[in-house]
């Protein structure tokens, strides 16, 4: 991609009234427009971001038999009638046709969760035990009406969200697959670099149960959790507000939290199997590596999410660029080419910092027949020639 022709460009300050690191990152680089409170847009390069978060999400859930699909974000106010949900403080409510439900219209609220129209369509297809277990997810948009939406993708009134649903026969089956989900976000998580810890916390709306989150300890979040150093004891302050492990006698540490995952055991309460719901925020994860991958220049993308794996940056007298770029598409390397001819070797290095592709590479009078490489958050550069680069790279 050339950053000539590039839908976006990176801004020279930060947002006005935004505090939280990603929202003042990813607005300044170019990767989201907000739209209103807690409402965004994905542009060019946030959306390929998002996208490989979620490939990565894809790939999880496939791997312990999910099957992929998608449910509508208008859901009939039937469905929430039917588990009792219908009042529900974070649910927007909206009428089909006329301005008030007492008119005749027919109500939907939008989605905020799914547990509902899953267990209906489910109805049809299971049959007997034997068509058990079962498990769906779908990525999607969710709303929910936060009274004061903040911290940029962190707490959203609009976001994109996996979530899973498990069917068994048994309630043995369910918890032995509660248990395979915990395992495959920690695969995900794994793989996009970030640490956590896996807590209990309540269940809220949905289940009397003791549930599991996945909270990513960082300043921005905006929970508090009590955990042990020595042991895996970790709850959410909303449940637990003590000073000892009640499993080890040790001091407990309190951190600061984002909810990223959570895992829920909601025995029969929707279906008259035993069933699960699992979710993790793919929207709220990309807000969440910002806050923890950046330094005072921009965003620091590990590698498995990058908009770009290279960016390549072309300076005055800097021979074979052009070349250098088809090259590098040619050998399947994804790479956003600073061509810009009206801009400043200071302002290309900026933007660079800025938009953190984890591999710069910049062709000059000073780099002479050989590619400077430096990898995004390092100090260190070093000069290579292409086949060694493509090795590097590889």
């Amino acid at each position: 991609m050339k950053q000539s022709q590039l839908f976006t460009k990176t801004d020279k300050n930060f947002p006005k009234d935004e505090t939280a690191i990603n929202a003042k990152y990813l607005i300044k680089g170019g990767f989201v427009a907000k739209n209103s409170s807690g409402v965004f847009s994905f542009l060019p390069l946030g959306w390929r971001v998002l996208n490989k978060i979620n490939n990565i999400i894809r790939e999880e859930m496939n791997a312990i038999g999910g099957q992929e699909i998608l449910m509508p974000s208008l859901v009939a106010k039937k469905y929430w009638e039917q588990s009792g949900r219908w009042d529900v403080d974070v649910m927007y409510k909206l009428a089909n046709g006329k301005s008030q439900a007492a008119n005749g219209a027919e109500e939907f609220g939008l989605g905020w969760t799914h547990e509902e129209v899953i267990a209906d369509i489910a109805k049809s297809f299971i049959r007997s035990e034997k068509d058990l277990p079962l498990a769906v997810y779908q990525i999607q948009n969710k709303f929910r009406h936060e009274l004061r939406a903040r911290n940029g993708l962190i707490r959203a009134r609009e976001f994109l969200m996996k979530d899973l649903y498990s069917f068994h026969a048994s309630e043995e089956g369910l918890k032995n697959y509660y248990q395979t989900v915990i395992d495959a976000y920690r695969k995900i998580l794994d793989r996009l670099g970030l640490s956590y810890k896996i807590v209990e916390a309540g269940g809220g709306d949905f289940t009397q149960e003791f549930t599991h989150e996945f909270q990513v300890l960082v300043s921005a979040g905006e929970d508090t959790v009590f955990y042990c150093e020595s042991c895996n004891f970790a709850r959410n302050k909303e449940i637990f507000n003590e000073k000892e492990c009640p499993e080890c006698g040790k001091e407990l540490e309190e951190s600061r939290g984002i909810e990223v995952a959570n895992v829920f055991k909601l025995g029969k309460k929707f279906s008259p199997w035993w069933m699960g719901s699992y979710g993790i925020g793919s929207s709220r994860l990309m807000g969440t590596l910002v806050e923890v991958f950046h330094d005072n220049s921009g965003i620091i993308w590990p590698d498995a999410i990058t908009p770009f794996k290279v960016h390549l940056l072309v300076l005055p007298g800097g021979k074979n660029a052009d070349t250098i770029y088809n090259n590098l598409r040619r050998d399947g390397v994804e790479v956003l080419y600073d061509d810009r001819q009206e801009i400043s070797a200071g302002e290309k290095f900026s933007d660079a910092d800025l938009i953190g592709i984890p591999h710069r590479l910049v062709v000059s009078e000073k780099s002479g027949d050989q590619i400077e490489h430096k990898r995004r958050g390092l100090a260190e550069t070093k000069l290579l020639s292409y086949d060694k680069l493509v090795q590097l790279l590889r």
